[in-house]
């Protein structure tokens, strides 16, 4: 859709989030007017610099029906991408009603909104590889939901409302997507623990990182790729859930390893495991109730029906974080994927 053309209206509640601020960059680009639902003012809308003055944000809370209300007549969206939520999996655990009331609840607030008042609107919903739980071999659309988590039992309701909501005539669609990072991602993520914690050993300090279990397996992409996929689930004629991965997974520590290969911390003839343990301790306090073991999914679907591949890979993932918390080039191995500037 080029600029001059009718200009299509976009809100993105969790505007402010990682993959908020890529997908309003990218919308902003196609020539959308983005509206931008946040709760509050936090320090991730620092990630919203670059465009703070071109996109409308608004006030409401997932759990508030009223204010939702209010910004959905503001806005009067011909999308909706639903990325509010509680994201993180062990928080769930503490506050399981309130994960459900706003990762459940606030979807069908949003549902019942677009039926009453513009049922025309197209739904992304964010959902989660967290549905799964854990299953052997690879993920696709059609692979039974068995999760493991408060979270992924609050992801898996939300994405069957999507369906409820589908037959009743509603272009509502599930984005199921497996783990995607960025140097945006929250402090909270393992990922984020490891490249922050690697600022540190850049500039010589041996400070340990403390992590929980390191043999976990996660199908890690860039939020930047993710993103696009998003926007072009709501751009097909019928319908559908998609997976969105890159069928390959790799453990927390091949992630810790590659950080330390980044800032050439592995001496050629050393042992990996010993200059690991330099770095990092084990600690079994952090080892995650209902653990899921290694998570990778298949998006032979959406490369067919969306065109969608990713352009970052693994290394090239993990050399883009390390670069954008250390401030240092990486000076390990030649990442094979194309690295594209975040904007963080």
């Amino acid at each position: 859709m080029g600029k001059g053309l009718f200009m299509k209206t976009a809100l993105i509640t969790g505007i402010s989030g990682q993959d908020g601020s890529y997908l309003a960059e990218y919308l902003l680009d196609l020539g959308y007017k983005v509206y931008g639902l946040v709760r509050r003012e936090t320090d991730t809308m620092r990630f919203l610099h670059s465009v703070q003055d071109k996109v409308e944000l608004l006030y409401a809370d997932m759990r508030d029906p009223v204010s939702l209300e209010v910004a959905f007549t503001k806005a009067m969206p011909d999308e909706i991408y639903n990325l509010a939520g509680q994201v993180f999996v062990p928080t769930s655990w503490h506050l399981p009603a309130e994960t459900f009331d706003i990762n459940v609840g606030g979807l069908a607030r949003l549902l019942n909104m677009v039926e009453r008042l513009k049922p025309e609107t197209r739904v992304y919903q964010a959902s989660s590889s967290e549905m799964y739980g854990n299953l052997n071999g690879l993920r696709n659309e059609e692979t039974p939901l068995r999760p493991t988590s408060p979270y992924g039992v609050s992801k898996t309701a939300a994405h069957n409302l999507c369906g409820v909501y589908r037959a009743r005539g509603i272009f509502v669609v599930g984005g199921i997507l497996f783990n995607h990072e960025s140097p945006r991602r929250g402090p909270e993520m393992v990922t984020r623990k490891i490249t922050l914690a690697s600022a540190d050993w850049a500039h010589g300090k041996k400070n340990k990182l403390k992590l929980g279990n390191m043999q976990a397996r996660r199908d890690w992409g860039f939020a930047g790729d993710y993103v696009r996929a998003m926007h072009a689930m709501l751009q097909t004629e019928k319908p559908l859930d998609y997976v969105i991965a890159t069928g390959e997974s790799h453990s927390v520590y091949e992630f810790v390893v590659e950080v330390l290969h980044c800032l050439d911390l592995i001496p050629p003839q050393a042992e990996v495991a010993d200059v690991v343990n330099e770095y990092v301790e084990v600690d079994p306090k952090l080892f995650r109730t209902g653990e899921i073991h290694d998570l990778r999914g298949d998006a032979t679907l959406a490369r067919r029906d969306l065109n969608w591949t990713p352009e970052v890979d693994f290394e090239g993932l993990v050399r883009m974080m390390v670069e954008s918390d250390t401030g240092v080039a990486s000076k390990g191995r030649p990442a094979k994927g194309q690295v594209v500037k975040s904007g963080a």
